[in-house]
């Protein structure tokens, strides 16, 4: 039905879903990330899911009474053209089964006119008996055949009818499963609304210089062994800012090829001292930093000795924070460090040529000494620039394609898509 297409149609479009794309490509090919909605884009999509809605509900009610007036014509005595043409066929067929049932009583007469001939009946009163019989016969197939005919038509007259009475109900069932869908769009959109502003408090989070972050750790881990990598955040604003919260992944490279299978990552910190994986909450803190402090995220990365990779990195994207006043905001730049992967002695498997430069970084400024919570550590920051990009975007020099879906973690449709900030860029 056109009005079916028309309102899948309407429903498909109705809910903004952005959709960030991976691509394992090679190690430098060209990455480019779907960023999240705003909030004035959330917000357009409730009203554009509750037109949507709106336009179904009245479609079905255009639909459900255009259907009841429709199965009303079906019915018994209605003028339906269908239930015409049922209603004279029906009368059709009983008439020739009236007619047959009278064909037969004649012939079962005939015979017995014919059997009830006396002995010395003459040739000409057997003659007649013997005609009326035959008479009566021809008859009987004659109304036979008629209504064989009539009932065949009845029966197809009323198929014909069920069949636009069922086409009918399937017409009004579309509508009200478009308008379930239509509803469901429009609260999907209503709570990615309220969600985005829950967590914005109602703006977007704009990027700036409020947080410093660096990341220090050590340059080699032996496969089946681990490291411990610190992402610093360091309060450089004047009031105080709460509710840190990033992402963080890593993984090898056997040249060209990445290995998120035996690489892994799990975090701690101060207020949460348990090792975890990085799941859809990330990487958080809920202590308060005040100007002039630090607070330490520990990054632990585990090797297992089955990897291939003779590389790896380990990356910490942008980190959000709420201000004293409620307003939200986002670091300037995420945390990156390169690291090689080697053997213990003696096992399989001496380190090539990685398909991704293994040299260190170059230190960026480590920050200023600060009060500090949670553990720092002792090493030279190796990049500090860099972003991983779940919360924000900055352009790139070296991206890195994640592989498949190991890298989603935070919710339906979001991917997170590493870059590291070319130095002066525009962010």
């Amino acid at each position: 039905m056109k009005i079916r297409r028309i309102l899948a149609t309407a429903v498909a479009a109705a809910v903004i879903t952005p959709v960030a794309v991976l691509s394992a490509a090679p190690a430098f090919a060209d990455v480019r990330q779907e960023s999240k909605p705003t909030i004035e884009e959330l917000r357009l999509a409730v009203t554009k899911a509750r037109g949507v809605y709106d336009a179904a509900v009245a479609a079905e009610a255009e639909v459900q009474k255009r259907v009841e007036a429709t199965l009303k014509s079906l019915g018994e005595g209605g003028d339906h053209p269908l239930a015409v043409a049922y209603a004279a066929a029906k009368k059709a067929a009983e008439a020739a089964a009236t007619a047959k049932t009278e064909a037969d009583a004649k012939l079962a007469k005939a015979q017995a006119d014919r059997t009830a001939l006396p002995e010395g009946a003459n040739p000409a009163q057997k003659e007649a008996a013997q005609k009326a019989v035959d008479e009566a016969q021809q008859a009987v197939e004659t109304a036979a055949a008629t209504k064989t005919t009539a009932d065949a038509t009845a029966r197809q007259a009323r198929e014909d009818m069920v069949d636009a009475q069922v086409a009918a109900a399937r017409e009004a069932s579309a509508a009200r499963a478009a308008t379930e869908e239509a509803r469901k769009a429009l609260d999907a959109a209503v709570v990615a609304l309220k969600n985005a502003e829950k967590e914005t408090g109602g703006q977007e989070c704009a990027r700036g210089d409020v947080l410093a972050v660096s990341m220090t750790g050590p340059k080699k881990i032996v496969a089946g062994d681990s490291g411990v990598f610190t992402y610093r955040v360091t309060n450089n604003g004047e009031g105080t800012v709460s509710a840190l919260r990033t992402d963080a992944m890593a993984f090898g490279w056997e040249r060209i090829e990445q290995d998120w299978r035996h690489v892994h990552l799990t975090w701690s910190s101060v207020d949460s001292p348990k090792w975890r994986p990085v799941g859809k909450e990330g990487v958080n803190s809920g202590s308060a930093l005040r100007p002039g402090e630090s607070f330490d995220f520990r990054l632990k990365v585990s090797v297992d000795t089955e990897t291939k990779a003779v590389s790896g990195e380990v990356e910490a994207g942008l980190v959000r924070f709420t201000a004293e006043d409620g307003s939200c905001g986002l670091s300037d730049e995420g945390g990156h460090m390169q690291f090689s992967i080697s053997r213990k002695p003696g096992e399989p498997g001496e380190p090539g040529e990685p398909g991704k430069p293994t040299d260190p970084a170059q230190p960026t400024e480590s920050p200023k000494p600060s009060p500090t919570h949670g553990s720092g550590s002792g090493t030279t920051p190796q990049q500090g620039g860099g972003s991983l990009a779940t919360t924000g975007a900055g352009s790139s020099t070296l991206p890195i394609a994640l592989a498949g879906g190991a890298a989603v973690v935070l919710g339906a449709g979001a991917m997170m898509v590493v870059r590291r900030r070319r130095a002066g860029s525009d962010v």
